[in-house]
């Protein structure tokens, strides 16, 4: 018989994929989150208010975690960049 065993990654990668094209694109998203969960976090007694709050009611305090339930409902998504123009080259007289 066999077991199931428990996932460390909780949500469910397959459901976070559902945002993401790519798991490399999942994971600069939940650490470019995570990272200002983290600054929200670091400057609550400062009073400055300026890096957006949790988006999300939850009971893990590590800002990945935090960044990852916020992903699966969709309160997080990845912002489209425009890939620049790459320049003329110079002319050598």
């Amino acid at each position: 018989m066999q077991k199931r065993r428990m996932s460390l990654v909780s949500p469910k990668i397959e459901t976070l994929m559902v945002h993401t094209d790519s798991r490399f694109g999942l994971v600069l998203l939940a650490s470019r989150r995570a990272r200002e969960i983290n600054s929200y976090f670091n400057q609550l007694g400062d009073g400055l208010g300026t890096i957006v709050p949790p988006q999300v009611a939850s009971v893990s305090r590590k800002p990945l975690s935090i960044a990852l339930e916020e992903i699966e409902p969709g309160k997080i998504v990845p912002a489209e960049v425009d890939e620049p123009t790459p320049a003329p080259p110079l002319e050598v007289a």
